[in-house]
């Protein structure tokens, strides 16, 4: 079943859980490429990915949230991207089977486009076109762009994946809640934003990720509900990190989600997965709340 029809056809899909804090209890060392893993240690991505399946998860991501050509660049992989891209649709299409679809993962590229930093509009094209057209060719199912705090960025890259595929796009925005309640961005802008972008580009779906834990989210969804007749997509990390005896410790256990899954469905998500923490306990929680719908 492609994209599209299961948005049609199921209340609420269930995303599927971190990468790259998995990786790092896989190994990962301070400092390393993630998206290196695909070529270097496959079985280890995988292996996390078919928890996510077993799990529930009705979707995938390629291991490639850093997969662009400006982050590969700073690790000296700039001239690998297309072969770490298409062996992480691989991995993740292996994993998913015929039990879940496959959705290329897009992440920003950590520098400033001009002119508030030296990264140029033309530079951050290819490097986003180069990436999201490697996905497009290795046949994943949509591609989705996380975490970014920029709309400028984010419209380059969305502007990229329309010039080189066709595929559904997923746009989310991090936003962190202000004492006044309001939920703004790095750059200081609104969900309103993101909204903007999706309905710009026509993307099949629209919402956030990061932020500070499922425990602050339902107000930022019920806002950016109100806003847009797209789908939208929640995918929350568990909790803030802590630095616990050296190690990074997300306080936000199953437990917790599961109390608060519900609170993000009645505000109007239709998509529910997991950032940064979560597990496939975190994916389990979610399909049992989904599957009591």
């Amino acid at each position: 079943m492609d994209f599209i029809t299961l948005l049609q056809t199921k209340r609420l899909l269930v995303g599927d859980g971190a990468m790259g804090t998995q990786l790092m209890v896989a190994g990962l060392g301070p400092g390393e490429c993630g998206a290196l893993w695909n070529l270097d240690n496959p079985d280890a991505v995988e292996q996390i990915q078919r928890e996510y399946v077993e799990a529930g998860a009705d979707y995938l991501l390629t291991n490639t949230f850093g997969g662009n050509g400006i982050v590969l660049g700073r690790h000296g992989l700039a001239d690998r991207l297309e072969e770490i891209n298409r062996a992480a649709a691989a991995i993740a299409r292996r994993a998913a089977g015929d039990r879940a679809l496959v959705f290329g993962d897009v992440g920003p590229t950590g520098a400033l486009l001009e002119p508030l930093g030296d990264l140029t509009e033309d530079a951050a094209t290819e490097a986003f076109g180069q990436q999201i057209a490697s996905l497009a060719e290795a046949g994943v199912d949509a591609v989705i762009f996380e975490t970014f705090e920029s709309s400028a960025e984010l419209r380059v890259a969305l502007r990229a994946a329309r010039e080189c595929c066709e595929l559904p796009l997923i746009a989310n925005m991090t936003f962190t809640p202000e004492a006044s309640g309001r939920y703004r961005s790095m750059m200081g802008e609104g969900p309103d934003a993101v909204v903007a972008l999706a309905d710009e580009f026509g993307c099949a779906v629209v919402g956030t990720n990061c932020g500070q834990g499922i425990q602050t989210m339902a107000p930022l969804v019920a806002e950016l509900a109100k806003q847009t007749d797209l789908p939208v997509i929640v995918q929350p990390n568990a909790g803030l990190p802590k630095l616990v005896e050296g190690r990074t410790v997300y306080k936000e256990d199953p437990a917790v989600f599961r109390r608060y899954v519900p609170d993000l469905y009645e505000a109007g998500a239709r998509i529910i997965g997991g950032c940064d923490g979560t597990t496939a306990e975190h994916v389990a929680v979610i399909r049992r709340f989904a599957d009591s719908l």
